[in-house]
């Protein structure tokens, strides 16, 4: 018998809705997922939303299970945790990891999902394609023992990033934001924490998440000479101007981009996707992550949330969707 559920879609820019879906009878290498908890992206799905993805980006900037495509309609998100309701007897009734877009119920390979650790809450397990993310860019920065690290933006991305830099030994790691408040959520992971105009120099490595051009051009300005910016943040359909008659050919900065859709070229041969994302959700075993989630929401609530986020007039570091049972 067909089942049915629900989820969220961009149906033109700037507008969003909750649909009926039909789903598949699972086939013999297929799980049906009830969810859990899902989270927003806040950069990405933000900018999907207010239909700020070019024309030539469209491709890579798909999701997994993306349906309909850019600027709308369009089923995007990739932050879902939920439990198996049917399939192969090895995940029958375990929580797992997949990236999937917001719905409440949903059938997909079974080699989609991953199992989440059994120490390892759900509710913060939602977070491990972003700690992926962070994951690929630490290979991407390769940080040397007692390297200078700056992480310049405190979103999702970002504070994922310094939490997983300030595991390496000897290293100094400094999160720096225009806003105050990150303050407190940079003391709960451990690292030190700056306003922009009290950010430390001469910094080794300098990882920039904040998706704005004054945070790039702050990001150069604060390497010492051979230093490398690790570019993370992706700014869709906005030009970025930068000043590059200072310091950067004087000092031999190095401006590199790390990007999750492909493997860092430094993680060791032989590593997939499923491996760096295994490594994610046992990071998770780590309660500092709870430090992200300032804000909560159920799921019914999605196109007023997405609204308000993409408008600036919500702000909210992670923000974790609920589901009840149905």
């Amino acid at each position: 018998m067909a089942r049915g559920a629900r989820a969220f879609w961009v149906r033109a820019p700037g507008v969003g809705e909750i649909r009926p879906v039909t789903l598949p009878r699972p086939g013999p290498d297929e799980v049906l997922v009830r969810t859990l908890y899902s989270c927003v992206s806040r950069g990405s799905e933000t900018l999907v939303f207010r239909g700020g993805v070019p024309a030539g980006s469209r491709e890579e900037m798909r999701a997994p299970f993306q349906e309909g495509s850019f600027p709308g309609p369009v089923k995007y998100g990739y932050l879902n945790v939920g439990v198996v309701e049917a399939g192969p007897a090895g995940l029958l009734g375990r929580t797992v990891f997949c990236l999937y877009p917001h719905q409440t119920r949903y059938v997909v390979p079974a080699a989609a999902v991953v199992a989440v650790p059994d120490d390892v809450p759900p509710e913060r397990a939602v977070l491990a394609g972003t700690v992926e993310t962070a994951v690929n860019a630490a290979w991407d920065a390769a940080p040397l023992l007692g390297d200078r690290i700056t992480v310049v933006g405190a979103g999702m991305v970002g504070c994922c990033v310094a939490r997983v830099l300030a595991g390496f030994p000897g290293v100094a790691v400094e999160l720096v934001d225009v806003d105050p408040d990150r303050a407190r959520v940079a003391a709960d992971l451990a690292v030190a924490f700056a306003r922009p105009d009290d950010a430390a120099r001469g910094r080794d490595l300098v990882v920039h998440a904040s998706a704005t051009e004054a945070g790039l051009a702050l990001a150069l300005d604060l390497l010492a000479p051979d230093g490398v910016v690790t570019e993370l943040s992706w700014y869709g359909d906005r030009a970025v101007h930068l000043a590059l008659g200072g310091r950067f050919h004087s000092g031999r900065l190095t401006l590199r981009a790390s990007q999750v859709g492909t493997l860092s070229p430094h993680c060791r041969p032989g590593r997939t996707f499923t491996d760096r994302l295994g490594l994610a959700l046992d990071l998770l075993r780590d309660p500092a992550f709870d430090a992200l989630f300032t804000d909560e929401s159920p799921f019914e609530r999605l196109p007023e949330l997405l609204t308000a986020l993409a408008a600036g007039t919500r702000p909210a570091l992670a923000h974790r969707i609920t589901y009840a049972g149905e």
